[in-house]
């Protein structure tokens, strides 16, 4: 699945389910943010090492995986809504950080 097939997965499994009404801007944004904040949750003791290798860990993966979809899930659903192409807003934003930030020699 690419991003144009998530995003309109996404379209229709809130359509089926009448959510349209609920996922404006702010409400996605919010959404969003406590997924993050999950995810972080799962990381916040770990040490580097543990972090590094938590896709992997048999007990914390299926968790981290799950989080990571969620975040997924929404910021694709707030880039659609707000009408954003985000692997040209992505794009756009790693070229401006390479002007900003040189290669070091």
């Amino acid at each position: 699945m690419d991003l144009a097939e998530l995003r309109d997965r996404l379209r229709v499994f809130a359509a089926d389910r009448d959510w349209e009404q609920y996922h404006t801007p702010k409400n996605l944004v919010m959404a969003l943010s406590g997924e993050v904040g999950e995810l972080a949750a799962l990381f916040q003791w770990l040490t580097p090492e543990e972090s590094a290798a938590a896709a992997r860990d048999p007990e914390l993966s299926p968790d981290v995986l799950d989080e990571l979809a969620d975040v997924t899930i929404y910021l694709v659903r707030l880039a659609d809504v707000l009408g954003v192409d985000l692997l040209a807003a992505s794009e756009a934003k790693i070229e401006r950080n390479e002007h900003r930030f040189p290669r070091k020699s």
